[in-house]
């Protein structure tokens, strides 16, 4: 089986490269960076530096390759950055996807593609709506959202106009070791980790921490990824989630209680989103019923291993 991760470099992409290796031994794993400096997983025999954006490079790198399977996972994934630039994210997102349909269509290959939407698609509901499964009409409050809306209705549409044998998964949060301290779990797990190495005052910086939403470890995450592939059906798309929503407050005193250090809470303005949506809750009834996943990690579990590894982090920095 020859398989093709987009963004092997990234924290997901790393993580869905050590799962495949272990799960898929015999698989011929091909693995897209953007940047010479991004590291892939040791399962991943063949590194390629690729700007996806660029029609010929993605070309190229499926005729080489002709994968039997392509997790695209390579996207600018980092809500606030989208507010600042609408249009890299947009461009990014959206022609990085459509290059490779194209060159599938090209090539005249079919590999099953799964396609990484999220949950973002959902944007502002009402608690009546929750939990949000598959059926839960789409409204976007961010350009991250849109792309990733323009990313799953792309992946549809050629589902149906060619036969594609395209997938869709909508994961909700997703945290773990590994992911870039830009996001909350890790952002105050190493803030946790400074102050413990005597680098950082005893003061944790927070935005909104009454928002809630539904955590699930990227280990859980990018086996339902492997699973969604391995079983799922062509043109549908798979909410991937907990089922249970958790505030950012509870998160923050989670990781506070791995700690012995007292430390003080203050708010900080530049971490407020422009929309923040209070509560998300995911359905992922669908995906258990086709391919018979579920979590198995717990959310304590998760976030000791989070802390865990920004410990390290902030140790070799």
């Amino acid at each position: 089986m020859r398989v093709l991760i987009t963004g092997a470099g990234g924290f997901v992409g790393r993580h869905l490269s050590a799962q495949i290796g272990r799960a898929q031994p015999g698989a011929s794993l091909t693995g897209t960076t953007l940047f010479p400096s991004e590291s892939v997983h040791e399962a991943v025999a063949d590194q390629r530096l690729v700007d996806l954006k660029c029609f010929e490079q993605t070309r190229s790198l499926l005729a080489s390759c002709r994968p039997s399977a392509i997790y695209h996972l390579a996207a600018q994934a980092f809500v606030p950055r989208s507010f600042e630039d609408p249009w890299e994210t947009l461009e990014n997102n959206i022609r990085a996807q459509l290059n490779i349909i194209r060159a599938c269509l090209e090539l005249e290959i079919r590999p099953r593609i799964l396609v990484v939407s999220s949950a973002e698609i959902y944007g502002a509901v009402e608690s009546s709506q929750l939990p949000l499964n598959e059926e839960t009409a789409i409204r976007p409050t961010n350009p991250y959202s849109v792309s990733k809306v323009a990313q799953d209705m792309l992946a549809l549409q050629y589902y149906l106009s060619h036969d594609l044998p395209i997938m869709r998964a909508r994961p909700f949060n997703h945290i773990g070791p590994g992911q870039n301290d830009r996001f909350v779990a890790p952002a105050f797990a190493r803030q946790i980790a400074a102050i413990e190495d005597g680098q950082q005052d005893a003061v944790i910086y927070v935005g909104n921490l009454a928002a809630k939403r539904d955590f699930t470890d990227v280990r859980d995450i990018v086996r339902a990824y492997q699973l969604i592939v391995d079983r799922g059906q062509p043109g549908e798309a798979y909410n991937i989630a907990s089922g249970v929503a958790r505030s950012i407050g509870r998160l923050l005193n989670t990781l506070l209680g791995l700690t012995e250090i007292e430390i003080e809470i203050r708010e900080d303005p530049a971490r407020l989103r422009p929309v923040d949506v209070p509560e998300i809750r995911g359905d992922a009834g669908k995906l258990r019923r086709d391919t018979g996943w579920k979590p198995e990690l717990t959310f304590e579990e998760t976030l000791r291993d989070v802390l865990e590894d920004c410990r390290a982090r902030q140790s070799a920095s």
